[in-house]
Order: structure tokens, then sequence, then C-alpha cells
């Protein structure tokens, strides 16, 4: 019987890869996305693809309904992979621009965990993969909502991971660095939903950070396709021993080397630097 395995942000980027190559692995993949023309088009691609709304507690639970259906009532794993980015200064967010990137980041994963934990208690086995990021550790700049939703997801991860030790489930962080996905339009249309520009104090560094947003690709001579996640992935769900941490890019395991023995003041430079 092959396994299943629930996927969330699936349109594009690393939920997407994922999905076609665990399908093509032999697992079956219950693919989700937010918006119902993705939910087609994956359709049309052969993969099997529910809507599912992170931002929605309903819209959770019945994708969730929905794919124990599909699977005869048993989910081998978990894959809570969608997010998007909030840019801006800390000080020019709202509160509520940090509510709606904690309930897409950090909420909605919590509801799927805990709803699908049962389950996997009751068949003897499971397993859980957090896609994290370089920023769940290491902050930059104007990444302020997005740095405390990863950290958060972190912290969230390393707790659970320690309730779960004595059962057959096992939960692993994905820590990606510069990933080439459509992250930076997604992030774009957040920042222009919640910053005032022109009466910022961060101005000049906005149209910079615009700048950047638009680029078709980063730029960034680290940056690696969204199928570099694929193997860790695949190690995560099929290892006897799972990482708890599986770091993908050079920056990402180069910052996560220096956290350990820089002093602080001196990281912040590098990481000044590296936004």
């Amino acid at each position: 019987m092959s396994k299943s395995i629930l996927i969330t942000g699936c349109s594009t980027g690393i939920g997407y890869v994922c999905a076609h190559a665990l399908k093509q692995r032999g697992y079956q993949v219950i693919a989700s996305c937010r918006k119902a023309e993705d939910v087609e088009r994956l359709k049309a691609e052969g993969l099997t693809c529910l809507h599912l709304d992170l931002t929605d507690s309903d819209s959770i639970s019945l994708a969730v309904q929905q794919a124990l259906h599909i699977t005869g009532g048993r989910l081998d794993a978990l894959f809570n992979n969608g997010a998007y980015g909030q840019p801006g200064a800390l000080e020019d967010l709202p509160t509520q621009a940090l509510r709606e990137q904690f309930e897409t980041n950090f909420f909605g994963w919590h509801q799927l965990v805990t709803e699908v934990l049962p389950v996997m208690r009751a068949q003897g086995h499971g397993r859980i993969i957090q896609n994290s990021s370089v920023l769940g550790f290491a902050a930059m700049k104007y990444r302020g909502a997005y740095n405390a939703s990863k950290f958060a997801i972190e912290g969230w991860t390393d707790t659970i991971r320690l309730e779960l030790l004595d059962s057959n489930i096992h939960i692993s962080l994905l820590e990606p660095g510069p990933i080439e996905t459509q992250f930076r339009a997604n992030a774009k249309a957040a920042f222009l939903k919640w910053i005032a520009i022109d009466t910022s104090v961060h101005q000049h560094a906005y149209q910079q950070q615009l700048r950047r947003l638009d680029k078709e690709s980063s730029g960034n001579a680290f940056v690696l396709p969204a199928e570099s996640c694929i193997a860790p992935v695949i190690d995560a769900l099929e290892s006897t021993h799972p990482k708890i941490r599986y770091r993908i890019t050079t920056p990402t395991i180069m910052f996560a080397v220096l956290k350990r023995i820089l002093p602080t003041r001196l990281l912040d430079k590098i990481l000044m630097r590296a936004a």
C-alpha cells in the first residue's frame, strides 16, 4: 500500500515540485492550494488536489476530512509548506498585518498538526515536515513579520518533537535559504497592501526593496531551484532516523555555523550586509 501525504501550498515552488516528485515515487499525494483555479490546474496535471485556505479554520478541517476520506482514514505524512513573506519595517506594519502573517504561517499549521496527530497516533506512526527558513533562526531587517512567524515555527516544532518522543511520529524542519520560487511576487503584494511607502522613514530602502521584488529572478549567487528540496523531503519521510533540521543552500549552512560561533553584534553586521 502506498504511503499517503497531505501537502499545503502546492500552487508553485517547493510544494508543487515535491507533490509531483512524491507522486512519481509512488506516494498517494493529496496536494492542496488556496485558490480554486490552482486546484483545478493541479488536477488537470494528474494530482489529487484539495482547496485549503490556511487562514480559514473551517477550510482546514474540511480539507483534513476530505484527505482522510480519500485515503481510507489514514495519513502517513503531513508537509506544512504553505506560507508567504510580509516585507516591511516592523514600525511600519500594523498589528493586523502580523496577525495575517501568523494566520497563514503559524496558526494554520498548528491546526493542521493537531487535527492529523490523533490519526497518526491511532495508526501508530507518522511523519510531519515543517518548511521553515534560514530566517527561522537568523533575522534580517525588513523581514520582521516573516522572521517572527518562522522563529515561532522553529520553537513550536522543537517543543512538539519533545512531546512526541514516546511515539513513532517524527517531525522535521526544512530550513531553505534562497530558493527560486514566486515568493517575491507574493511578498510584493503583501508589501503594497500594508506599507505606506511615501510617509516612512524607510522610504529609500523600500524603493530598493521594490526593485528587488520586481525582478524575475533573485540574482542571488547561492540561489537553488525548488527541486533542491525534494531529496531532503524524501529523507525526512523515509529515513529510519530523519534529521531534526535539513539545512538547504549555502547561506543556511553558513549562518547556522556563524550564529554558534560569532558574537551577536558581529553577526548583526554580516546579516545587515546580507539583507
